[in-house]
């Protein structure tokens, strides 16, 4: 859409020159037409074919006065419009508004993909720290079977309760391969939505969005509806210039002969063209009627979409005080399930609790993570949406 955008002003340009060219410079052109009448003559008793006749008496074909021997013509012709400066101001105007539409739309777009990449590094980050989080979740049952192993084999604990800490790690190591699936998958969407024909998988960095609250004096979204409005009233305009006067100057030389073509017959002549539209059935007040017409579905848009933009950023600031809010409640929650874990492993040791008990903490505990891990990334979701928004 950028690349397009950039074009479109190109085209802008060489169609105002095009509009200059025709405004302001002469049309030339060359004009040839030879017709020929011919007739039969009867005079004095004969049968003559004549292609151009002196004056027949008896004959077949055209009236000589019609005819008049034929036509011949090889001119070269000059058209000069004359007055066309307004005209040309206008379409200047409608071009500079046109360059302006293609500018606000670069920017625009630029702006959208901004934002979808952002939410597509979210989606890389949030899948980043769930593979981080099932990681860690291994490693901590890891070792707790290591200690288990030593536990059974001192009777301390059944055979199977590490039968049941194996399969929960096997359960672990299932979720680690689906998030690191998860991952690469992300990764690559980034790189396609970036443009980046990469497959290494990388480590992106972890980054947090800051909050925009400056007030936006002239929102780029507003200015759309503003050079809408603009586009209408320069067409309008555009279309009121046909009801303008139309001088032109128009000069040609060459041969124009309607008799037989003979040197005395080469010459020029020059003059003026004068027309202009007094009436044509109310088409200009049509024309007037529809752009007004326009210009308050235009400000209806405009007004509409002002209201959901603040309606928007007033809504996400909300949520992301509640968010706020929750992620306190969640940390509070995940540190005494710290200490707690702490409590079940020193037991564990001793054998003093029971094997389901601890892989339920563990299932608590990596719950307990993740919702922190989503509700982080909802934040950051939120932050870069009402940034977009705030533009």
């Amino acid at each position: 859409m950028i690349h397009k955008a950039v074009n479109d002003n190109q085209v802008v340009t060489l169609n105002l020159s095009q509009m200059q060219s025709v405004l302001r410079q002469p049309q030339v052109s060359i004009n040839a037409n030879m017709l020929l009448a011919p007739i039969v003559s009867h005079d004095n008793g004969t049968h003559r074919i004549q292609l151009a006749s002196s004056g027949a008496d008896r004959y077949n074909g055209y009236d000589l006065a019609v005819t008049d021997g034929g036509q011949y013509q090889a001119l070269l012709s000059v058209q000069q419009p004359l007055f066309t400066r307004k005209s040309y101001r206008t379409y200047a105007q409608q071009s500079a508004i046109s360059r302006q539409v293609n500018d606000n739309t670069i920017r625009l777009t630029k702006h959208e993909i901004e934002q979808l990449v952002s939410r597509q590094y979210i989606l890389c980050l949030t899948a980043k720290f769930q593979l981080a989080n099932s990681a860690e979740q291994l490693k901590a049952i890891t070792e707790q079977l290591e200690i288990m192993h030593m536990l059974v084999a001192n009777a301390i604990y059944k055979q199977t309760d590490e039968m049941l800490l194996q399969i929960e790690r096997q359960n672990y190591q299932d979720t680690y391969a689906t998030n690191r699936v998860d991952y690469i998958t992300n990764l690559y969407d980034l790189n396609a939505l970036c443009g980046i024909h990469d497959t290494t998988v990388v480590d992106i960095e972890e980054m947090h969005f800051n909050l925009n609250r400056l007030p936006v004096t002239q929102s780029l979204f507003s200015t759309s509806y503003t050079l809408d409005s603009l586009v209408l009233t320069a067409d309008l305009k555009i279309n009121d210039l046909k009801y303008l006067p139309q001088v032109s100057l128009i000069a040609n030389g060459g041969l124009n002969a309607s008799y037989l073509p003979t040197l005395n017959r080469f010459g020029v002549s020059a003059g003026l063209t004068f027309s202009w539209t007094l009436y044509d059935g109310h088409q200009r007040k049509f024309e007037q009627q529809k752009t007004q017409f326009g210009l308050k579905n235009i400000a209806f848009d405009k007004q509409l979409f002002t209201v959901q933009q603040n309606t928007n950023k007033d809504k996400i600031i909300r949520q992301i005080a509640a968010l706020d809010e929750h992620l306190r409640s969640l940390r509070e929650q995940l540190n005494s399930y710290a200490s707690l874990t702490s409590a079940y492993e020193l037991q564990l040791k001793h054998g003093n609790i029971s094997v389901m008990d601890y892989k339920n903490l563990m299932k608590d505990v990596a719950a307990k993570k993740q919702e922190i891990i989503m509700s982080q990334m909802e934040k950051e979701a939120l932050i870069s949406s009402y940034n977009y928004w705030n533009y």
